[in-house]
């Protein structure tokens, strides 16, 4: 399409808004094309066409509903009444996808989405797209999404869930929610949403080369060649350029179009009249066959990145106009033009009408209150409700379940002797899994293997494929199963095999599941208990990727309960804590396992059995934030630790007992994040020494924040050593042990504050 009208001085000024503005209303006048006669409401918009011309003019309206929400960002946030300017300008057409699909199928979208936005808002009576936006734009806290903590697209009601930075990080998630979909029944599981839905995920041209976005097609592909279900709606909205940088000529179609179990649409985004059918030919696609599916959406981009991108400092002129003439609404004026649906004075008093009606909440949502406190910030972040999560990590009428899972009375686990973590681990699984129908076990070689560990054997057996299964080994698919599952209201537990490839997908739990709760306000939630292989102190096996005691990435992440136990009746009663956790304030939850403590039978001499426990019956299980202590009473010295420094400990307090006479106390955190301050504080302050023992490195270790909570409390007097390891990656074999506190150390701790 072509403008009507020439490039002239105007067109080389910086403001293009303003330019992409009055194109259009220079475009309305400047029209001379033929007319039909205006069509009824159920008839095509145009010859052939399969949009019909109710539709057309709702498309449109959320079309300008989309464009004037942009405008009135770029105008208002230089009065600071707005705080946020990445626009959905030249992607309009993405309205088409919220028409042609239902509000109750989850959707994960792209920030360029105002068109899909207004559109979906209309499929729920009452609702309203400009106000809602509004608010959101100017991070009010009356905003129906998030509270006032992000611009953020999204909606309750709508089943739209909230993303803040989508740079291909949310396609996982939706891969998990279209996966858990179908899923549900086979475990006969009632979803919060209709069977047959879909998952929508959008996303841009330049997005879809990201790691993360890769990661997701494989997995769809993977998924669909095993003949498994995974109805999920990838739409690749192509304007093609990431922020600066422009995508090669026909990159998208020519990566994606002939892809193995990924199958490929195309629709013209920038066109109403000609991209329906194509956009329809998708959905009903992904719909009926329950297949991955690739929408590929021809957009464009006016106006820049967002509202600091100068394009003109970085683009000529002529190809500024170019991209500009292309602008959907322009194709959109000359459909509803040539239709007869408008006259050239009706359009125009339509564009207007929508710019004021845009300003106008704009201006009302500058009035409405915003965040002034740190409560109310932080108020979704993490939910806790002591005495409900109490009451169910207690709960135990799920008695027949619980036999059927383990066979018979004799063998219920608090039936057994006393036994080492990596079984005690085991049959609390079995017990969690009996007590929650909804719950799910996966990820790499924990089904009919067990786990690398054997930790997970006889799940499979119990509960079958359907509840336990392998996954691809793929850590970010595996996060992004749990999300899935977690938003179709199951309880998902999944496995990361070693803590050293967490890392590999981080961002799954710091950006997507942990964020969620904040960036909804609370109206959506991830629940989750990440299993993990972790620490160090391996024998015979190891290296970096197998003894990694990294948990500064784990405990960085807001919101995030981390939990550690050291022996195996405390893995129980802290993993009843965790699902409670999950199911009752949603919480996202890391459950680190210490590998070298998985086999460990004997304490202080072979064959003494004195770190094996009895499984502690239903009903027990361990408050959040609660430590246990060793020792109890004895002051002149008090060491803090966790998870392998807790055996470690005591033994070196026998030496210390020993040699200095001393009553040592050795204090087990179990819980890393967040640290218990109080707890911490109550102990040391009856504490004469103190030594703080962290596996992990000297830098960013959970030893920092043991030290800052007593000095905090006013106890920095106290005298205090520190045992960690060396800011240094693991070496191979015994190398390992010189980099890793050992008991010696301890030792040799306590004789400096002995001599000091």
């Amino acid at each position: 399409m072509s403008l009507p009208f020439p490039i002239t001085a105007r067109h080389k000024g910086f403001n293009r808004a303003e330019i992409v503005d009055q194109n259009f209303t220079e475009f309305v006048k400047l029209w001379q094309g033929e007319v039909y006669a205006a069509p009824r409401d159920n008839q095509p918009v145009l010859p052939g066409s399969a949009l019909d011309a109710r539709g057309f003019r709702e498309l449109f309206e959320s079309q300008l509903i989309s464009r004037h929400l942009d405008l009135m960002a770029r105008v208002l946030r230089v009065q600071n009444k707005v705080f946020y300017t990445i626009g959905s300008s030249g992607h309009e057409g993405n309205a088409m996808v919220a028409r042609l699909t239902r509000h109750t199928d989850p959707a994960f979208l792209h920030y360029r989405s105002g068109g899909f936005m207004a559109e979906r808002f209309r499929k729920l009576p009452g609702m309203d797209p400009v106000m809602d936006s509004a608010l959101s734009f100017a991070a009010s806290k009356d905003d129906p999404a998030s509270g006032g903590r992000h611009k953020v697209w999204g909606s309750k009601p709508l089943w739209v869930l909230p993303q803040t930075s989508t740079i291909a990080s949310h396609l996982p998630k939706a891969l998990g929610t279209a996966i858990a979909i179908d899923h549900a029944r086979r475990i006969g599981h009632r979803l919060p949403v209709p069977d047959d839905s879909i998952a929508i995920c959008s996303f841009g041209d330049a997005s879809s080369n990201h790691a993360t976005a890769q990661t997701a097609f494989n997995a769809a592909g993977w998924t669909a060649y095993q003949k498994l279900p995974a109805p999920v709606l990838f739409v690749c909205e192509d304007n093609g350029i990431g922020i600066s940088v422009k995508t090669p000529t026909d990159w998208v179609a020519a990566n994606y179009r002939s892809r193995s179990n990924l199958d490929y649409f195309f629709a013209d985004g920038l066109d109403l009249a000609e991209g329906y059918a194509q956009v329809q030919r998708a959905i009903d696609h992904c719909r009926g066959t329950r297949r991955p599916t690739f929408l590929h959406l021809k957009t464009t981009r006016v106006m820049g990145h967002a509202g600091t991108d100068f394009e003109i400092e970085w683009r000529s002129i002529e190809e500024l106009c170019a991209v500009e003439a292309t602008d959907p609404l322009l194709r959109s004026a000359a459909i509803a033009l040539e239709s007869g649906l408008y006259s050239k004075d009706e359009l125009l008093a339509l564009y207007e009408a929508t710019r004021k009606r845009c300003f106008a909440a704009a201006e009302e949502a500058d009035r409405r209150p915003k965040l002034d406190r740190l409560d109310e910030v932080m108020a979704p972040l993490a939910p806790y409700t002591p005495d409900k999560v109490k009451a169910e990590a207690g709960r135990t009428d799920y008695a027949d379940a619980r036999l059927k899972a383990f066979g018979s009375e004799d063998r219920l686990p608090e039936n057994q002797p006393p036994r080492h973590l990596a079984i005690q681990i085991g049959q609390a699984l079995h017990d969690v899994m009996a007590k929650y129908p909804e719950s799910l076990l996966f990820g790499e070689d924990v089904a009919q293997k067990g786990g690398v560990y054997t930790v997970t054997k006889g799940l499979h057996k119990t509960f079958k494929n359907t509840r336990v299964f392998n996954t691809l080994l793929d850590e970010t698919i595996i996060l992004g199963l749990a999300q899935g599952y977690a938003n179709m209201g199951m309880l998902p537990i999944p496995e990361i095999q070693y803590l050293a490839y967490f890392h590999n997908a981080g961002d799954q739990i710091r950006g997507e599941a942990a964020s969620l709760q904040f960036f909804s306000n609370d109206q959506y939630r991830n629940p989750l208990v990440m299993r993990v292989a972790s620490l160090g102190y391996q024998r015979g096996f190891g290296g970096h990727f197998h003894n990694d005691n990294s948990i500064a990435a784990l405990r960085d992440i807001p919101g995030l309960i981390v939990g550690c136990p050291s022996r195996g009746d405390d893995a129980a009663t802290m993993l009843r804590t965790l699902t409670a956790l999950a199911k009752v304030d949603g919480r996202v939850c890391a459950f680190l396992e210490p590998i070298a403590l998985y086999m460990t039978k004997d304490l202080y001499e072979a064959g003494d059995g004195q770190w094996q426990f009895a499984y502690p019956a239903p009903g027990e299980a361990m408050p959040l934030g609660e430590g246990r202590i060793y020792g109890e009473g004895a002051d002149d010295l008090v060491v803090f630790t966790f998870g392998n420094g807790v055996p470690m400990a005591l033994r070196a307090a026998r030496t210390i007992e020993a040699e200095l006479k001393w009553k040592v106390r050795v204090v087990d955190l179990r819980w890393l994040a967040p640290l218990n301050d109080a707890f911490i504080a109550s102990e040391a302050r009856t504490a004469k020494r103190i030594i703080v023992l962290d596996e992990g490195r000297k830098s960013a270790g959970v030893g920092e924040g043991v030290i800052t909570a007593i000095v905090e409390a006013g106890l920095g007097a106290t005298p205090l050593e520190r045992v960690v390891g060396a800011d240094t990656f693991t070496p191979l074999a015994g190398a390992a042990f010189l980099v890793l506190p050992g008991e010696a150390d301890v030792a040799e701790a306590a004789r400096r504050l002995a001599a000091g």
